[in-house]
């Protein structure tokens, strides 16, 4: 399948510029890169796409047996990646795509030059002395009110995870692209998101990594910024100055500097 149709690719910036991939997280599609995208594309090619199941992407392309794992997203990514050709790309993975991003790097390495991993987290759930932020209890919860009314699950949590309560709009556009999504295709994608752990797959990361945190963040706290930055080999950590789960739309102009800045040189 053209993976432009499937992933309503978009591709904006200099053509001959150094190529930084932009992938959005849960619940959210391209848009969401809207505040950073002029000052990255002044510099290098951006390309742009929206995960099957969100935005305007082919939605007779999902299936929930392959989407109901992280899996299924990296490999739409490699093949993206091989459609167009790109080689030494900057992958930028936002929230759970960070994941999908370390995923796909170990599946085709030679395609990635650099991953932004933004407000990642590797695992959820806390686990012995390891802290996820959440109990299984928490995430138990979390999954039945998404799955009992999604509607007013997106409108609860929506404002809690973008945080800057003192900018309520930021809260009311992540509500609305929450909304946005098929309820169905939400679920599947919320259990992948939340139950997955790919711990063990940060060791195996060899491309140049940059580890992109909050000062505060109520789904990837600090301490998970610190066990991704001390697990991926060589990273580096940058703490954004910002509150919430989304920089890109919170602290647009911080954000599109740490990706440029590292795309520049790794």
């Amino acid at each position: 399948m053209d993976v432009f149709h499937r992933n309503h690719v978009t591709v904006t910036g200099q053509p001959d510029g150094r190529v930084v991939v932009l992938s959005h997280g849960f619940g959210c599609d391209q848009n969401i890169w809207r505040l950073v995208v002029p000052a990255l594309a002044a510099r290098f090619k951006v390309v742009l796409f929206d995960h099957v199941g969100a935005g305007r992407s082919d939605m007779t392309a999902w299936r929930e047996e392959r989407y109901s794992s992280l899996n299924g997203y990296a490999d739409d990514v490699v093949a993206l990646l091989d459609e167009l050709d790109l080689r030494d790309v900057v992958f930028v993975g936002h929230s759970v795509s960070a994941m999908i991003g370390v995923l796909a790097a170990a599946d085709a390495p030679s395609r990635f030059g650099g991953l932004v991993l933004l407000t990642p987290s590797p695992c959820y759930l806390d686990d012995g002395d390891y802290r996820g932020g959440f109990s299984r209890a928490d995430i138990d919860e979390l999954l039945e009110s998404l799955e009992s009314n999604y509607l007013g699950w997106s409108a609860t949590m929506a404002p809690v995870i973008m945080g800057n309560p003192d900018r309520p709009e930021l809260g009311q556009e992540l509500t609305n692209s929450f909304c946005r999504t098929d309820p169905r295709i939400a679920r599947v994608f919320a259990r992948a998101t939340f139950l997955s752990d790919n711990r063990a797959d940060l060791a195996l990361v060899t491309a140049p990594t940059l580890v992109v945190e909050c000062t505060q963040d109520a789904i990837a706290p600090r301490e998970v910024g610190a066990y991704v930055h001390a697990s991926v080999p060589g990273s580096a950590l940058v703490t954004l100055d910002a509150t919430g789960h989304c920089p890109q739309l919170s602290a647009p102009e911080a954000t599109a500097r740490a990706i440029a800045e590292f795309a520049a040189v790794a």
